[in-house]
């Protein structure tokens, strides 16, 4: 790889991290063909971007974005490919139910909206992050509860006010 063609695939792979918020950092190294293209296929039908690069320019992409992130780039040994969504957990969902299988793709760490997580024993935690669309369901349903609970006591109420007066003015 000449330097120019080096500088554009770090300037490709800046532009990539800065479009996104969620960043998975895996190792599929001894996966077969077969394999490789099942975990491809997952990704793709799960929205997600799965490309394998090369440390030294991922780590050099990394260091001239604009996030932070941490100890991510001190994880960069080895074979490595980048995972890239719009959902936190989307990634950890595949990983875990590919592993079901086989012992890859191992999780080196996860860049999710400024937290990064490092190591293989991340990968429960990361399954269990709720997605943004989640969060903001069950806000809109802890937000309805009081208020449901509120006219349904209004409701059930007036039923029995309206009862007590007119059995009062029957009598």
């Amino acid at each position: 790889m000449t330097k120019e063609e080096k500088s554009k695939v770090i300037e490709d792979l800046t532009a990539q991290l800065a479009g996104t918020n969620v960043i998975y950092v895996t190792d599929i190294s001894g996966l077969n063909a077969e394999n490789t293209s099942n975990l491809r296929r997952a990704c793709f039908k799960a929205g997600i971007q799965l490309a394998v690069v090369k440390n030294t320019l991922l780590e050099k992409a990394m260091g001239s974005s604009d996030n932070n992130y941490g100890e991510l780039p001190s994880i960069l040994k080895g074979s490595t490919s980048i995972m890239i969504a719009e959902n936190g957990n989307a990634p950890a969902k595949i990983i875990k139910e590919f592993r079901k299988k086989s012992d890859k793709p191992v999780l080196k760490g996860a860049y999710i909206h400024e937290a990064v997580f490092i190591g293989d024993n991340q990968l429960d935690t990361l399954v269990s992050l709720k997605s943004k669309d989640e969060v903001i369901g069950e806000i809109i349903g802890l937000l309805q509860s009081p208020a449901k609970n509120v006219i349904s006591a209004l409701k059930s109420g007036g039923n029995t006010i309206a009862g007590l007066v007119k059995t009062l003015s029957e009598r």
